[in-house]
């Protein structure tokens, strides 16, 4: 079993098979199959409040952590013995997050950084409307999980959304389009990689009342201002050889998709723009599959329609086969 394990998974890990495992004692099956063990190795502690503080069992967690065994923290809740504590083992999609993390794919992304923005942004009218769009920021996200599944060091700046955060990425939450902006600047210089897949707002209210606007007999109109650019910021910065980056910016239509993607692209001085169209069945808003067009300045790429996780790993490869197209 030993060989031939790629993963060992110990769940629950009780007080006494982590105590076996730092000691090196092997007296049983479990130990002495995990001693054995030349893979990866993830445990999952879970055991009373007071046990799982007890230093002894903090001191033989860590010892395990330095020999590069992978500890994944429990969590707190109602224990076995009817105590509220730490020590609750994680659900059972949080253990198959880390089993997938180490096993789903080849670490092909070590090393890099990978920035990616997802969702829309809400630009305020008053303190109970405001503008936004249809994305639910679900293309971001799968690209971000995917990502850090391939080794990557993601950092995801996202609008307001419902989606699970993902596990194995820093997530920096943003509401306005100028939020983003700025989370998005404050952090480009030191990504490899840039994906800008949020749904940005081109512009929003030039002024935001204090007070909810009441209703009143006649029309209403709300004067508009541009926001400021960021995908055409960061473009402009990697023209002045102020960004290193690989930059990859999204595209949505309704019409003249690849004309429009391609005016973009120059634009804006990208590598690469994954370019969609709200007219074609399972490429819409809030859909768990996309129909993406890849374009850069050489190449035109139709991928038919599948899951957004895939779609994300179609763009991260043409991304990586463009030989130097990100950092050493």
């Amino acid at each position: 079993m030993a060989k031939q394990a790629d993963l060992v998974l110990v769940a629950p890990a009780t007080a006494n098979i982590v105590g076996k495992l730092a000691g090196g004692i092997a007296d049983d099956m479990l130990s002495t199959t995990v001693m054995a063990c030349t893979c990866r190795i993830l445990v999952a502690p879970a055991m009373n409040h007071n046990m799982y503080h007890n230093p002894i069992v903090q001191d033989n967690l860590q010892k395990l952590a330095r020999f590069g065994y992978q500890i994944i923290p429990p969590e707190h809740g109602m224990l076995a013995n009817g105590d509220m504590g730490d020590g609750k083992l994680p659900p059972e999609e949080t253990l198959v997050e880390y089993v997938l993390q180490e096993l789903a794919h080849e670490k092909d992304l070590q090393g890099r950084k990978i920035l990616v923005t997802a969702g829309a942004t809400q630009e305020a009218i008053d303190p109970v409307r405001y503008i936004t769009n249809h994305s639910t920021g679900k293309m971001g996200y799968a690209l971000a999980r995917q990502a850090a599944r391939r080794g990557a060091e993601v950092t995801l700046v996202t609008g307001p959304t419902s989606l699970e955060q993902p596990m194995f990425a820093e997530v920096v939450p943003v509401v306005t389009a100028g939020d983003m902006y700025r989370e998005v600047l404050a952090r480009a210089a030191e990504a490899d990689i840039i994906i800008k897949a949020a749904a940005v707002a081109d512009y929003r209210p030039a002024e935001t009342a204090e007070d909810k606007i009441k209703k009143s007999a006649g029309d209403a109109s709300i004067a508009l201002e541009r926001t400021r650019d960021i995908l055409g910021e960061l473009g402009s910065r990697k023209a002045r050889g102020e960004l290193g980056a690989f930059l990859c910016g999204f595209s949505m239509e309704t019409r003249d998709l690849e004309e429009n993607s391609r005016a973009k692209l120059k634009k804006k001085n990208l590598d690469m723009v994954a370019a969609n169209s709200l007219r074609v069945e399972g490429a819409g808003f809030g859909t768990d599959t996309n129909v993406i067009t890849l374009i850069t300045d050489s190449e035109v790429r139709c991928l038919p329609k599948m899951a957004k996780e895939e779609a994300a790993d179609k763009i991260l490869d043409a991304i990586l086969a463009q030989a130097g197209a990100y950092g050493a």
